[in-house]
């Protein structure tokens, strides 16, 4: 069974900084495209930022140039860096991930737990 696993959220007081990670464990062949997405009560999740496997990134206005996307390939983890945080980054922050089970099969969608970030004074 393959899973993605979440750490690194927290409360953090507004400007300040958070690292989130996430790592696939389990059995598969390759992973595609990884993202967080975040989701506040009441409303969508919402895509935040994604990389695929040549490293070409995708960012969302709201956290271009202050937040950033790393993967590892090696580790088949995923990093979500961010910076000067403020009160309106607060969610539950969800790792995804493109998983390919065999060489022979097609791409499923693959969700990690959630981990809440919390940006308050």
């Amino acid at each position: 069974q393959v899973q993605l696993v979440e750490s690194g959220g927290g409360l953090v007081q507004p400007g300040g900084s958070l690292r989130l990670s996430c790592s696939a464990s389990g059995s598969f062949f390759s992973l595609g495209v990884m993202g967080w997405y975040r989701q506040v009560p009441g409303k969508q999740r919402d895509l935040v930022a994604s990389i695929n496997s040549r490293y070409q990134r995708v960012y969302v206005d709201a956290v271009r140039g202050r937040f950033t996307i790393a993967r590892d390939n090696a580790k088949n983890a995923v990093y979500l860096h961010m910076n000067s945080l403020q009160p309106e980054d607060t969610a539950v922050y969800y790792c995804n991930a493109d998983v390919q089970k065999s060489l022979d099969t097609g791409y499923f969608d693959l969700w990690g737990q959630g981990t809440q970030v919390t940006v308050s004074s």
